[in-house]
């Protein structure tokens, strides 16, 4: 008998009722979804005072990593601005640095945040650490030209959703332990965070279709994992692994109560508080994984994303109180600069 589920809240189920579910991944399927064209991103931009560029870094390894930086426009460029780091999603195999830029983007508009967003290398090209070194380089890079970007270092906040939300654990993790750079806050959107795949979460979406299921999950795993297993997993590539989660920066997590990732992710944000460390957990009651990405009309998305600008507003401006006023106005369309 399948285990027992959450109930999907009344709205999320007729929408979802419409999109084409999975219940596992193959090598000819992810090749598929990862031919679909990438965000839209202009339709974004469209009335957004935005400054784009986009530019690549080098690796250690000698790859090239893309990355796209949003400022807001006609910005008072006399006071650096908090910076949100973001990190994609699609289950460590596929997406790119456009995949839900539209969370990321709605903080530039009503915090003057600049966005720089990581194209980091993908599994089964790549695997074991790759990942998260390539979005570790891509953070140092960004603080390393904090002046360049107009951006205060001491206010760059790690993001990311589902396998960038564990990527984004992994790399502050690894930002911790070599002591560099400074992570004012990591935000984790329900982050991919356990290769284990043990919590009840785990089992109760198992054996039939879905946003993402337990067997899309163990593909996503076995992809980058290679042939890693138990003790040999890293702890910046499993961050649920760690067996330290002390000295992190304030942290926030979340996740719906119908997804997989619901448990491993309330435990790490209790292995937060018994550590002494800061974190706001909130679990959507009927939400699926990503639902907010998906379907951003829908009330309890609104909610969960104002949620988050909430907190993001209260870290990067606590002697406030309140949040900082949007940088500029909406404009036309042909004030949004084209990329240099």
């Amino acid at each position: 008998m399948a285990p027992a589920r959450p109930e999907i809240d009344p709205e999320l189920r007729a929408l979802l009722d419409d999109l084409p579910l999975m219940s596992e991944l193959s090598p000819e399927a992810v090749e598929q979804m990862r031919r679909l064209p990438s965000a839209p991103l202009d339709a974004l931009l469209v009335g957004r005072a935005v400054d784009r560029r986009e530019l690549t870094i080098p690796t250690p390894d000698g790859a090239r990593l893309p990355m796209s930086i949003f400022s807001p426009g006609g910005a008072d460029r006399s006071t650096a601005a908090p910076c949100v780091y973001w990190i994609h999603g699609g289950g460590m195999v596929m997406g790119d640095r456009f995949s839900q830029i539209d969370i990321p983007l709605e903080w530039l508009d009503l915090l003057g945040a600049v966005v720089v967003s990581v194209d980091y290398r993908l599994a089964p090209e790549v695997t074991g650490t790759t990942l998260v070194d390539d979005c570790y380089q891509g953070l140092l890079w960004v603080a390393g030209h904090a002046g360049e970007l107009g951006v205060d270092p001491a206010r760059i906040v790690v993001a990311g959703a589902s396998a960038g939300g564990g990527l984004a654990a992994g790399v502050t993790l690894m930002a911790r332990d070599r002591g560099t750079p400074v992570i004012a806050a990591q935000m984790l959107i329900c982050p991919m965070l356990d290769h284990r795949n043990v919590t009840t979460s785990s089992r109760q979406y198992s054996g039939g279709p879905g946003v993402w299921t337990r067997e899309m999950n163990e593909y996503g795993w076995r992809s980058v994992l290679g042939d890693l297993a138990g003790e040999d997993v890293p702890v910046y590539v499993s961050p649920a692994a760690a067996g330290d989660l002390s000295g992190l920066p304030t942290t926030y997590i979340d996740a719906g109560s119908a997804e997989v990732f619901r448990d491993e992710d309330v435990d790490y944000a209790t292995r937060i508080w018994a550590a002494g460390g800061q974190a706001e957990l909130h679990v959507w009651a009927g939400g699926f994984h990503g639902f907010d990405a998906l379907y951003p009309e829908v009330r309890i998305s609104a909610a969960a994303r104002r949620t988050r600008k909430d907190w993001l507003a209260r870290v990067l401006n606590p002697a406030s109180g309140t949040q900082a006023p949007p940088p500029s106005a909406v404009v036309p369309e042909q004030a949004i600069n084209s990329p240099r």
